[in-house]
């Protein structure tokens, strides 16, 4: 689908992050599922949906708010190969490394886009995460080009909710007309940016189907090389 144009440049954009900054338009769960799947594991969506979810949501203000981004999808995995019965434990390793660098590839491209953007652009992130993601994006060398991490762990409330979008908006001092948010998921970052009135983007991935967006003339994009285009 060509992408829209949002009809006035912003001051601010503000971001999620997985499956939009570590991955193009992918989500975790689908992206272990993958790999779990060429290993061999399972090809049952819903046998490995609730098996992860279970395994992310014990990791939800779980974590120290240190640690990095290897040791939280090693202890993904670790609860992923749990619940689905894999003992051999170099193999969980194995499909969490790949995981990890594949998010460290896709982070350091999203960093030149942002480093780009942040010339023009006030940027921040808005995910819904463990409780660790300021450590992770310091790590992704994010940090400096950001001026809000809202983390859904640390501000105490996740997206959709308005609040958490507002929380990074105040941080930036930037009104919601004055800003347009980019996510892959259309309940949680489309419709929770469409509630502030704030412009959205949707990133959705480049091998899925046409996708209707929530709005009518709402910008989709592909990739995030193609958001410079649509932010006018």
């Amino acid at each position: 689908m060509e992408a829209a144009v949002v009809a006035a440049r912003p001051a601010a954009v503000l971001f999620d992050f997985g499956g939009t900054l570590d991955a193009p338009g992918i989500t975790w769960k689908e992206r272990a599922w993958r790999l779990y799947r060429a290993a061999g594991v399972t090809a049952d969506p819903a046998r490995f949906d609730p098996i992860f979810y279970k395994a992310d949501d014990a990791l939800v203000g779980a974590v120290p708010v240190t640690l990095s981004l290897a040791e939280t999808v090693q202890r993904v995995f670790a609860g992923v190969s749990a619940g689905l019965g894999v003992a051999d434990g170099r193999l969980t390793e194995r499909l969490a490394g790949a995981f990890v660098a594949d998010t460290r590839a896709h982070l350091e491209a999203s960093a030149a886009v942002l480093c780009r953007l942040a010339t023009r652009y006030r940027l921040g992130i808005v995910s819904n995460f463990y409780g660790n993601l300021g450590a992770i994006c310091a790590e992704a060398g994010l940090t400096p080009l950001l001026g809000v991490v809202a983390d859904s762990t640390v501000v105490g409330v996740g997206k959709p909710d308005a609040r958490i979008f507002q929380h990074a908006l105040g941080a930036l001092g930037v009104a919601p007309a004055d800003a347009t948010f980019v996510g892959d998921s259309r309940p949680r970052d489309m419709e929770g940016a469409r509630a502030l009135a704030m412009r959205h983007v949707w990133l959705v991935d480049a091998a899925a189907p046409s996708a209707a967006p929530c709005c009518v003339g709402d910008p989709i994009i592909r990739s995030l090389d193609e958001l410079e285009g649509v932010l006018g």
